[in-house]
């Protein structure tokens, strides 16, 4: 049994190490696109902010770990953790794989999901659906928790990059209209090298944001594992070497080496790159200069990081892939190549029933052969 949980952070490790390459390439597709810095030092900021951004905070990682699945009605084993990291990865690297910007964060919820569903004999009362509490931060449950920002967080992020880019455009013409010195200083070449050096701050607000949000993720996957390998008795006979397994705490308390190895595997994956998204995001949806680059990282580490204070893991991918659609839209509503939003939308509805589907058919098969 030691064997299989330490399969379980294995592969939880692997995803993260996957979503470092997947996912980060959305947080810094926007720098690379306006050539403000370069892929390699793209990566190597989005590195750093990832990793400040993954010790920041546990709120989602508590989410993922307590907050979707009832663990009281369904035993969440070794195997059945498994099949939902397989499942997101499959997804994940099918989607890298084409260049299509779909969700980490949605793969592992929908191997979560899917998994939990079919070792609880598809039950749908194992997935905790509701449960409101007292104050709205404790609110948990797949509507309050992922259904609800699944559908407000890319309203937002588009919302948001059309009004920031759109007072960013208001104030320009405002200077133009004053002449002299101001109107000189609003010339193209000026307005580029100014936004070009506020998007370096913009890209590592982003990638902290990125971190808070995503790296938390497997940190919850890690402390489920541990959590179910303890109440079933699975760690009362540890070897030495592996005490630091022992949960500190309960259910909802992340141990500080989870934090400490995801951050640093999520940076590690980030170092890779994702150079087939970049692509998509940063110059196939419209193309971007640092003004709409700086106004789309500044829409969608907001989103992200307003969502990793409820604890909600939202889906980085969404809110950048919407903010700079609306980027786009605020400077020019026929920019956008339609075809291929098309395509990043079909990747996001698809997404949670396609890692959902393959953790659930996983499961299925180990239950069938018992």
């Amino acid at each position: 049994m030691l064997t299989l949980l330490l399969l379980v952070i294995l592969a939880a490790l692997v995803f993260e190490f996957i979503n470092g390459f997947h996912d980060t390439a959305n947080s810094i597709a926007t720098v690379v696109a306006t050539k403000v810095l370069t892929p390699t030092q793209a990566v190597v900021l989005a590195a750093a902010t990832n990793l400040f951004g993954a010790l920041s905070g546990t709120a989602v990682a508590k989410t993922i770990s307590s907050g979707l699945v009832d663990t009281s009605l369904v035993a969440i084993s070794s195997e059945v953790l498994i099949c939902a990291l397989v499942g997101a990865i499959i997804w994940n690297l099918i989607t890298w794989a084409l260049g299509l910007p779909s969700s980490s964060s949605h793969a592992l919820i929908g191997g979560l999901c899917g998994a939990a569903l079919a070792a609880g004999h598809n039950d749908f009362d194992v997935l905790i659906w509701s449960k409101t509490a007292d104050v709205w931060t404790e609110n948990k449950g797949l509507l309050w928790k992922v259904l609800i920002p699944m559908v407000s967080s890319p309203i937002a992020g588009f919302s948001l990059g059309i009004v920031i880019m759109g007072a960013l455009m208001a104030v320009i013409s405002g200077m133009n209209s004053l002449g002299g010195a101001l109107a000189r200083s609003v010339r193209p070449k000026w307005i580029n090298v100014a936004f070009g050096k506020a998007q370096l701050v913009s890209a590592g607000y982003m990638g902290f944001a990125h971190g808070t949000n995503d790296a938390q993720k497997t940190m919850g996957i890690i402390a489920l594992s541990l959590f179910t390998a303890n109440s079933a008795g699975t760690l009362d006979q540890l070897p030495a070497w592996a005490e630091f397994l022992r949960p500190d705490g309960g259910e909802k308390d992340i141990d500080t080496w989870i934090v400490l190895t995801c951050a640093l595997v999520m940076a590690m994956g980030t170092a890779i790159g994702g150079w087939r998204i970049i692509k998509t995001l940063g110059h196939k949806m419209v193309k971007l200069h640092p003004i709409n680059g700086f106004a789309a990282e500044t829409s969608s580490a907001t989103i992200l990081l307003t969502a990793a204070h409820f604890g909600m893991p939202v889906s980085t991918t969404h809110s950048i892939s919407t903010a700079i659609m609306g980027v786009g839209y605020a400077k020019n509503p026929h920019a956008l190549k339609h075809s291929v939003i098309e395509r990043i939308v079909w990747a996001w509805i698809l997404t949670i029933p396609a890692a959902g589907g393959l953790a659930w058919g996983m499961v299925s098969l180990l239950l069938l052969f018992r």
